[in-house]
């Protein structure tokens, strides 16, 4: 094997290990040997805050105060070198002593007031040691040299001043020093050399050492002591700010601050990768949330990343930014009021409506009650009788008939007040659960108040140009009225059962066109199918609530998402009830509601839960093959690539492929695995040809 030096492996010489170097000068040491001694950590892998000095006692790169004794060097009588700063003055050959000799007469030449002088720049400073007893000082200079690598100490040439200005003796201090020195870093870098040196790449031993100083830090933080950077230094250090600038140390500090919220340094600290540009990785601190100027950038950043990324995107990153948002009142009030305000543009306002709606929801389902600031945010101000009563409604959570009476009063007006104002996500979910729950008990006398509101918030178009209402269109609200009617007569009704609702299909079918009846069914047939003993109870293959799944898919492409987190829900479950034959066929029934979802546009979604299915091992392999079976019996080509990547991984393993029977000649396995590898060849080579135009 070669033998190099680990100097000559550039991802580590210049980046990150040169922290176990104490002569190394790289900006990285010189942070972490301050962060590390400002928070008073005492293990030795750090480096000296002086950069290019090393405090051990056998480099030659340490002070004179510390170095072994060496032989004088040959060399014309001349004047000595100028004086590391910190160090007393090094006696000229003749003066009464060998040059570079450790006798303390020569050596140490001139008194402490000198000592002072020199490490100060010629400035007189008897602060530290003022009021105090020169063998007190001693004896807590000489403790501190006891302790295991104090040398590595950020803080060692300051204590070193104040025992010398207090008498102590320097042998006492080159003997603690070098008696407590344990080469712990020096041992670290020689164990990384070896790793590199056995075949381990140097990112990989660069990331176990960076993490392993993390989980140090940490553990040892000292929110006071970070605190007291401030009042010491009076100003940003220069650490600080070097290492905001790596990713990994950046990292720290976000952990650090979700850790300790009220450290005022750890504040700055995020204020400060904020001023850098670094907002978008910051949502989920709850410190931003504390600094207003902070806060405004991650959110701008927050909100343009959802906005760009379209529905995907909106299910990947809306749960932190609600969290984010929902932080605090004054967080939330924020938010809201700049997406309020964004809403109301014609380009994108449908979007950020969208968006401050699902946060509602959140906050909603945190059990925040944030109904008066939607109110406030809305149109209701002007309509003070309709905000009281919608404000009751949505504290306590349910509808009432005094309420819906007040609400339904001014929506049958002449000159009603705006549509949105009941448009309030959380206030049609209290409509869903009296109308459309199992059970639910709703006053007769009222039911035909809630239907007008519930229809009313559903149907009715409105045309607004410059805050003035030009035009209301309700078309639609008696028959989006009546078919809400006959749904819930027939949802509600307890003496209806599955076989009375078969009859009824061909008037449920048509009811489920209007979308607000689509998602009454919906939350109708979730509510009926997780009761415990529902399906061991049924004896038709499909049960007639799931067989509505299908003609909800079918005729509504916005609430895939909600249909297919319903039948995961049911797929998942333990059904113990059922035998294990039972079970399966369950399975199966879910699994083609899965396929039917799946031919009716919402493809990506469905496919990408059964490959997670397939990768976590957790699902009988027959059911996943019955699933390919049916999916290859309803696609065509040509695929797009995004399918092919997902569905081709599925065929290619040999526990599906191999056991798939087929009859005749015919194999859509075969052709499905041919036919896209043909299509990603013609993809590569559009590509190639594009790419050389």
């Amino acid at each position: 094997m070669e033998n190099t030096s680990l100097g000559e492996h550039t991802p580590w010489s210049k980046a990150s290990l040169s922290f176990l170097f104490p002569c190394n000068s790289c900006p990285i040491a010189a942070a972490l040997g301050g962060f590390a001694g400002q928070f008073g950590f005492t293990f030795p892998l750090v480096l000296s805050p002086l950069r290019g000095v090393c405090p051990l006692p056998a480099c030659p790169h340490s002070p004179p105060a510390l170095r072994a004794p060496q032989p004088p060097p040959s060399r014309a009588p001349g004047p000595p070198p100028p004086p590391f700063r910190g160090a007393p003055p090094v006696p000229a050959a003749g003066r009464g002593g060998r040059a570079g000799a450790m006798e303390d007469a020569d050596y140490f030449e001139g008194s402490a007031a000198e000592w002072g002088s020199e490490a100060d720049g010629g400035a007189q400073d008897d602060e530290d040691g003022e009021g105090e007893d020169d063998a007190e000082v001693q004896q807590e200079c000489l403790k501190k040299f006891s302790t295991p690598d104090y040398i590595m100490e950020p803080s060692i040439f300051n204590t070193l001043k104040r025992y010398f200005q207090a008498g102590g003796s320097p042998e006492n201090v080159i003997q603690l020093l070098s008696e407590n020195y344990t080469a712990v870093a020096q041992t670290v870098n020689l164990l990384a050399e070896w790793l590199i040196q056995t075949g381990v790449e140097p990112m990989q031993v660069q990331e176990t050492v960076e993490n392993h100083l993390k989980s140090l830090l940490i553990k040892h933080f000292d929110p006071r002591k970070a605190d007291s950077i401030f009042t010491e230094e009076g100003e940003t250090p220069a650490w600080l700010e070097q290492m905001i600038a790596h990713t990994t140390w950046r990292d720290l500090f976000y952990k650090l601050a979700e850790a300790h919220p009220d450290c005022l340094m750890l504040n700055f600290t995020v204020k400060l990768i904020s001023d850098a540009g670094y907002q978008g990785e910051i949502t989920s601190v709850s410190t931003a949330c504390q600094q207003l100027e902070v806060f405004s950038r991650v959110l701008r950043t927050s909100l343009a990343t959802i906005l760009d990324g379209g529905e995907e995107n909106l299910e990947k990153n809306l749960p932190e930014f609600a969290k984010m948002v929902c932080h605090g009142e004054h967080t939330y009030l924020f938010a809201q009021s700049m997406m309020s305000i964004l809403a109301q543009e014609e380009q994108g306002g449908s979007a950020v409506r969208r968006i401050a709606q699902e946060v509602q929801r959140y906050a909603h389902e945190k059990g925040h009650d944030a109904s008066q600031i939607t109110l406030a945010l809305g149109t209701a101000a002007s309509y003070p009788r309709a905000c009281q009563a919608l404000g009751a409604m949505l504290s306590k959570g349910a509808l009432n008939p005094a309420d819906i009476t007040v609400l339904f009063k001014m929506f049958t007006s002449m000159d009603p007040p705006p549509v949105e104002l009941i448009r309030v996500p959380a206030f049609l979910d209290l409509f869903m659960q009296s109308l459309f729950k199992p059970g639910a008990k709703i006053n007769q006398d009222h039911k035909h108040k809630y239907i007008h509101i519930l229809a009313y918030a559903a149907s009715v178009v409105e045309m607004w140009k410059k805050n003035k209402r030009v035009s209301i269109n309700k078309d639609e609200l008696k028959s989006t009225s009546k078919a809400i009617e006959t749904v819930h007569n027939l949802c509600c009704n307890e003496n209806k059962g599955a076989s009375e609702l078969v009859a009824e299909l061909s008037t449920l079918y048509q009811c489920i066109r209007f979308p607000v009846v689509a998602m009454g069914v919906l939350k109708w047939v979730d509510w009926t199918v997780s009761e415990p003993r529902y399906f061991q109870l049924q004896t038709d293959h499909t049960p007639v609530h799931l067989a509505l799944l299908d003609e909800i898919s079918t005729c509504h492409q916005l609430l895939h998402p909600q249909v297919l987190q319903l039948l995961v829900k049911l797929f998942e479950t333990e059904h113990s009830q059922l035998d294990v034959m039972e079970q399966l066929e369950l399975k199966k029934t879910l699994l083609d509601r899965m396929v039917h979802s799946l031919s009716r546009g919402y493809v990506l979604p469905v496919v990408s839960y059964i490959r997670k299915c397939l990768e976590k091992l957790d699902t009988d392999i027959s059911l996943i093959r019955y699933f390919v079976t049916e999916v290859l019996d309803v696609i065509a080509p040509p695929y797009t690539s995004d399918f092919v990547q997902l569905f081709l991984p599925i065929l290619e393993n040999e526990s599906i492929a191999g056991t798939i029977k087929t009859e005749g000649e015919h194999d859509p396995v075969t052709e499905f695995i041919g036919k896209s590898c043909l299509f990603l060849a013609y993809l590569l080579l559009f590509v190639a040809v594009t790419t050389c135009k």
